[in-house]
């Protein structure tokens, strides 16, 4: 009989990845060349091995899901969507993190909160920075804009998506493809729901229907980018709303996942507190005999 085993890979983009050159587009010569713009050291060597994964045991997969990080250009975590509240509302700068208190100070603003249909955004942003040093989670961080909706950075790496392809013409079904992020109005790491959840938005919610669709596997491979952020805080609310007699299906791959720059403790003590937790933890090679054996 055919297992269940599931492979949940979290944001394998272009914008994450620290691609060489000949996984580059060709510039134009009148525009800027494209680059990722908040490059992983190590995730594109982590997707090479993901996809050569994919491939060698694509027949023992029953499932594939990959969210997708998605934003707009102006976003709460996005360098536009601030500016320094001095004299010539300078920019703020990728990688700063703003407080409640420094909002409230007025070292920074939210820039559209001078056009006159925005003026409650202010105090908005506030509402939100309070929750979110509530929840004790994060800092709001500006990150570089990164997964914009329509960019070529927001596309998934070219050795995963051909992998994946090849399976879904093989297998005969489709990627579970799970977007994320697209409310600019909260910071939204983890596919499970976002950091501060708006009642009165759908999206930033709970995502019933990807946890009642891993609550029927009876493994769950974990594997993506970064993670020190998104991988961890995903597989933090999956723990967290799966149920305890799911939690021993997840497997996190940790040869198929890099932290961020300056935030490898993260992602060390989240597989740490996740191993005490329950989760199996292993690399690529370690599971592809699984695979292997699950094919008809």
């Amino acid at each position: 009989m055919k297992h269940k085993l599931h492979l949940l890979i979290i944001d394998p983009q272009n914008d994450f990845c620290d691609l060489p050159a000949a996984y580059l587009p060709t510039p134009l010569p009148h525009l800027a060349a494209i680059t990722p713009a908040l490059p992983v050291p190590g995730a594109h060597a982590d997707m090479l091995r993901l996809a050569e994964l994919i491939k060698q045991g694509e027949q023992g997969l029953s499932g594939i899901s990959i969210t997708l990080d998605t934003h707009q250009v102006l976003d709460i975590a996005h360098p536009g969507f601030w500016q320094q509240a001095d004299a010539d509302g300078s920019a703020v700068a990728p990688f700063t993190t703003i407080t409640a208190a420094q909002v409230r100070a007025g070292q920074y603003q939210p820039r559209q909160q001078h056009q006159p249909h925005q003026t409650g955004d202010l105090s908005r942003v506030l509402a939100y920075l309070d929750a979110l040093e509530t929840h004790g989670r994060y800092t709001l961080r500006v990150w570089p804009m990164h997964c914009a909706i329509g960019s070529w950075g927001h596309n998934v790496h070219a050795d995963v998506y051909a992998a994946c392809k090849n399976w879904q013409t093989r297998m005969v079904r489709n990627v579970n493809f799970v977007r994320k992020g697209e409310n600019p109005w909260t910071e939204h790491y983890s596919a499970i729901q976002a950091e501060v959840p708006d009642a009165k938005a759908p999206e930033t919610q709970l995502n019933r229907p990807l946890l009642d669709l891993l609550t029927q596997q009876e493994r769950i491979y974990i594997a993506g980018e970064a993670g020190s952020h998104c991988v961890k805080a995903t597989t933090e609310h999956i723990i967290a709303n799966i149920g305890a007699q799911h939690i021993s299906k997840l497997v996190l791959l940790t040869d198929c996942i890099s932290p961020v720059t300056g935030f490898e403790n993260a992602q060390q003590a989240f597989i740490a507190k996740s191993r005490e937790q329950g989760v199996q933890i292993a690399q690529s090679s370690e599971i592809l005999p699984e695979l292997l054996a699950n094919i008809d």
